[in-house]
């Protein structure tokens, strides 16, 4: 399960070294838009044997690679896959033969390695208008698609709108990403919040993206995660009423009744499957029922 995500830029040592201790759920390593042309190379090497010998624990490491538009995306895919993330993180995808086009070298460098062929998943990143207008087709244009996740200053950029804190006019391209990847499937992550020193706006969009249905949120910067990864947690009150919920059914079967009422609410599938859902993520992260 993934809350957060943390990039770090792909050609900073320092930051790579201490990826694993800053409690992110996801290491994003960035060959993109962190590094600059004459230091691709560079970079590339670096993560590669960041992936090789460092030690990420429970985190899931994905790469951004450069987008398939770029001269540089087929060298990341041959120094990387090796190494066996657990995904990479696709840029400006824009459509699904975007991510054919990944799939097929990935396959092809996974079978050189003798690695299982499908191994490693594919995150595609929308940050452009035609992305999030063909977000289900890249959501279900292959098996190796494990989530979508939404680039808002790229996007805002190719809406030629202004990219906001309150995030109006991203509201959108969110409810269509959630839509796509829920109809999909998949998971949804959303865009980071930029302003680093505002600690009360990261929880207010966190706590926003979670309404919205998103699975998690990414960051730039290690003050968020704590942050997120709250949001993104359900609470004490929650994990007790989902326990109710759960106890209620069984006593309403055990009775043989149809239907039963908790809290003056009736109680339908869909509060249900919303209650297992919680139950258990909170058994994933350890989190236990209050105690009476």
């Amino acid at each position: 399960m993934i809350r957060s995500l943390l990039f770090f830029p792909g050609n900073n040592p320092n930051m790579l070294i201490n990826a694993s201790a800053l409690l992110s759920d996801a290491l994003i390593f960035d060959l993109e838009d962190a590094v600059s042309p004459a230091e691709k190379d560079a970079a590339r090497i670096l993560v590669r044997n960041t992936l090789r010998y460092m030690d990420h624990g429970s985190a899931e490491t994905v790469v951004r690679i450069n987008s398939v538009d770029t001269a540089y995306w087929r060298s990341d895919v041959q120094a990387i896959i090796p190494e066996r993330p657990s995904m990479l993180l696709l840029p400006k995808v824009g459509s699904a033969s975007d991510v054919r086009e990944l799939e097929c070298e990935m396959a092809r460098v996974e079978a050189e390695c003798g690695m299982e062929v499908g191994s490693v998943g594919i995150i595609a990143l929308i940050e452009t208008a035609l992305g999030v207008e063909n977000a289900f087709q890249i959501a279900t244009s292959s098996p190796r698609v494990r989530a979508l996740f939404l680039g808002a200053e790229d996007l805002t950029a190719d809406l030629r709108c202004k990219r906001t804190k309150e995030g109006r006019e991203i509201e959108y391209s969110r409810q269509r990403l959630v839509v796509a990847a829920r109809a999909a499937g998949i998971d949804v992550y959303d865009t980071p919040f930029t302003d680093v020193n505002d600690d009360e706006g990261i929880i207010k969009d966190a706590m926003l993206a979670r309404a919205l249905g998103f699975s998690g949120k990414a960051a730039i910067s290690p003050r968020h995660v704590g942050a997120i990864n709250d949001a993104f947690s359900p609470d004490e009150a929650e994990i007790e009423y989902a326990f109710e919920v759960i106890e209620a059914i069984e006593r309403a079967k055990a009775e043989g009744k149809g239907a039963i009422a908790l809290r003056g609410k009736m109680i339908d599938a869909p509060i249900v499957a919303r209650a297992e859902r919680t139950i258990e993520m909170a058994r994933a992260l350890g989190l236990g029922r209050r105690k009476a």
